[in-house]
């Protein structure tokens, strides 16, 4: 028997979506996007961490320029690439758990409603709750091989080191506040993307436009979403990235690990702008990010859509 397909509870022309893909072509768009995705923007988040993650490590200013310039002056332009390996093994089953959850939340949370912000956050939530079960490992990874000076080979060395060093729970240090922070996130994110396309879908005077969702809409909406998203949830990003460098590199260690503890920590020794640090290069990422990640993604639904009509079109000739 064929997967059932998920259904299109979109009515009327204004509120046309991808929708009515089996399951798993959810799993290969979403996991596209997030490839796509953070493989394109991996020097920003590169620069983002450096910034976050000073405490005593090698960058001791909090601006972009002369984090750029440390980077490039101790690595080369290869240091804007540390630790991509591990974001390409996590980035695709995160993002394919991430958007397929999404799809089927909102799916059963809007009851029909097309409009229901309150569906496409709560749907965000949940969906952000089950991939970062998937990332955070890889995420902590990549985090220690971005940071200046980092005492790490490759992937697999710091695996192997810290499984000996640490333990498999260090894995999962900053699991709790990457939901924390993601849960707010992509709840913010995905209401104000969906009601931005809507609203972008809707003003367009072309039927044509209306009926088939441009590039220019996902990539706009996507950026806005994107960076008002990342603003507001700069604080809870610190905390992560000094919970996953903790103790490497000369960054802070917590005794405790509590989110509690990494705030008082980052407030005392640089009051609350430490708490800011990297907000400029984490909406630089998230804008565009958003941007190519939803387009991509849209992308793949229409041509996973297109191609289920056609067998339709198919079996029923």
């Amino acid at each position: 028997m064929a997967t059932e397909l998920l259904p299109d509870y979109s009515p009327g022309v204004a509120a046309v979506e991808h929708d009515g893909l089996h399951f798993w072509q959810f799993m290969i768009a979403g996991s596209v996007a997030g490839m796509v995705e953070h493989m394109a923007m991996f020097p920003v988040d590169t620069i983002k961490t450096q910034m976050q993650a000073l405490g005593s490590c090698p960058i001791k200013s909090a601006t972009v320029s002369q984090a750029v310039q440390s980077i490039l002056k101790s690595d080369g332009a290869r240091g804007l690439y540390r630790g991509i390996g591990a974001m390409a093994l996590g980035a695709g089953p995160a993002h394919a758990a991430y958007f397929s959850v999404y799809e089927v939340c909102k799916r059963r949370f809007s009851r029909g409603n097309p409009d229901s912000h309150a569906a496409h956050a709560a749907s965000g939530v949940c969906a952000t709750v089950a991939s970062d079960a998937v990332l955070t490992p890889m995420d902590m990874v990549k985090q220690r091989l971005q940071l200046g000076s980092s005492p790490y080979k490759g992937v697999v060395d710091c695996v192997s080191r810290v499984v000996r060093q640490d333990g498999i729970g260090a894995f999962y240090a900053s699991y709790r506040t990457t939901v924390l922070m993601n849960a707010p996130f992509t709840a913010l994110h995905f209401a104000a993307y969906e009601a931005a396309k809507r609203g972008l879908t809707e003003v367009s005077n072309s039927p044509e436009t209306l009926r088939e969702e441009t590039l220019v809409v996902h990539a706009t909406a996507g950026a806005a979403a994107g960076a008002l998203a990342a603003a507001f949830t700069t604080p809870l990003d610190v905390v992560k990235t000094q919970l996953q460098c903790q103790g490497v590199c000369g960054c802070d260690r917590f005794v405790s690990g509590s989110i509690g503890d990494v705030f008082r920590t980052i407030i005392k020794k640089d009051g609350y702008r430490g708490l800011m640090r990297g907000w400029m290069p984490r909406m630089l990422f998230h804008a565009p990010a958003a941007a190519i990640c939803w387009s991509t993604y849209e992308a793949a639904k229409s041509f996973f859509q297109d191609l289920n009509n056609g067998n339709n079109i198919d079996n029923v000739t």
